[in-house]
């Protein structure tokens, strides 16, 4: 009697088209999480105030609007966290006999929060460091490292803002996103120190808050132009809402991951039709084993299951070592893409172990009925 089928039967494309699948599927939802994070990098949940009527209005630069006032009105606000001002100008920094051009940000004492930021040696200015204008600052790591290179402390160090000193209380944890440059040396200083002591300049360039956790991001948004407008009796500001930039990034990745998800159905659709080829073949090779059961009694049900249990169990064992192998690629796979990783995901192995067993029963079923409906008489005839 013929053997039945055996997965490793199947043709290797088989399984590395398994293999693939997964992997597609894992890479995508990588890729979508990847760019997720980058987004939430810049502070999540968070909306920034900009004078003028959008990005690039001429007349932003005389709107004047934004003052201490406004931070304090947004503060008391239910929705709000956390506000901080924001001030920036690029300024000379000067250490010693080190010279380099960065961007000053004069900001509130919630800045970190409202951003999201640690700090990866020292503390914060407080509010105490803002009433009084303290000359304090806080450095990122590049600007650490072109001033104190790799191995000095640069706590307490006094380091020039123009012909301003200030001491370096803090630096921040490096944080590489790709919406941001990399490159720029930046120093936050208390925004009442920025005003008074170095750019002379009472009003903001922005102000952005924090929403609070479970507030809708819409409706905060909406009580904040209500809020602004009633205090400057015009509307002289847009805002910009970070949300906004999250959900069309998550409608970006779910379009993403339906795209790879049709490649992969169609993949499977093309894999399917390879086992039901393979299957005919084998019903073919096997016609005597079938008339020797239809023989001694088997009815064409019996058949019909007999086949269509091998399709699946061999898809089911192909889906299976094609799962394996996707693991094996994604170990190989971080070690040549630092960016993002690869996510298999519980979902997608489900996914993968359905796929096979409905390719089984839709691709198995026409050899399972062509084999039940053979002849006894004529299956046992033939060599």
């Amino acid at each position: 009697m013929e053997r039945p089928l055996s997965p490793f039967m199947f043709p290797t494309w088989y399984r590395f088209q398994i293999t693939s699948v997964v992997s597609i599927v894992a890479i995508g939802e990588g890729a979508k999480r990847y760019m997720l994070d980058e987004i939430t990098s810049i502070g999540t949940n968070t909306i920034s105030i900009y004078p003028g009527r959008d990005w690039g209005d001429n007349e932003a630069n005389t709107i004047q609007t934004l003052v201490p006032a406004d931070v304090a009105a947004l503060v008391e606000q239910h929705y709000v966290d956390s506000v901080t001002p924001e001030t920036s100008r690029g300024l000379l920094l000067r250490y010693r006999n080190i010279d380099a051009n960065a961007l000053v940000n004069g900001v509130g004492e919630r800045y970190f929060q409202v951003r999201g930021m640690s700090l990866a040696q020292g503390v914060g200015f407080g509010p105490d460091d803002v009433r009084r204008q303290a000359q304090v600052a806080v450095i990122d790591q590049n600007t650490r490292r072109k001033l104190f290179g790799a191995t000095r402390n640069p706590l307490g160090e006094v380091i020039l803002l123009d012909n301003l000193p200030c001491v370096v209380i803090g630096v921040t944890a490096d944080k590489k996103s790709a919406f941001g440059n990399v490159k720029s040396l930046n120093v936050w200083v208390p925004y009442t120190t920025a005003s008074g002591r170095l750019l002379g300049q009472r009003h903001f360039d922005s102000i952005t808050v924090r929403v609070r956790d479970g507030q809708p991001s819409d409706a905060a948004e909406s009580s904040l132009v209500s809020l602004m407008t009633q205090r400057h009796g015009r509307k002289d500001f847009f805002t910009y809402n970070v949300d906004s930039v999250v959900r069309t990034a998550e409608k970006t990745g779910q379009s993403l991951k339906l795209l790879l998800s049709l490649i992969a159905v169609i993949s499977l659709i093309v894999g399917g039709i390879g086992v039901m080829n393979i299957m005919l073949v084998s019903v073919t090779e096997r016609t005597r084993e079938i008339g020797i059961r239809m023989a001694v009694g088997a009815r064409q049900s019996d058949i019909m299951q007999q086949f269509l249990v091998e399709a699946v169990m061999v898809c089911l064992m192909g889906g299976a070592i094609g799962i394996a192998l996707s693991f094996g690629m994604s170990v190989i796979f971080s070690l040549f893409v630092a960016q993002w990783k690869m996510v298999l995901s519980a979902g997608s192995i489900v996914t993968a172990f359905l796929c096979s067993t409905l390719i089984g029963v839709v691709f198995g079923f026409m050899p399972a009925r062509n084999a039940a409906r053979l002849d006894p008489i004529d299956a046992l005839a033939r060599d």
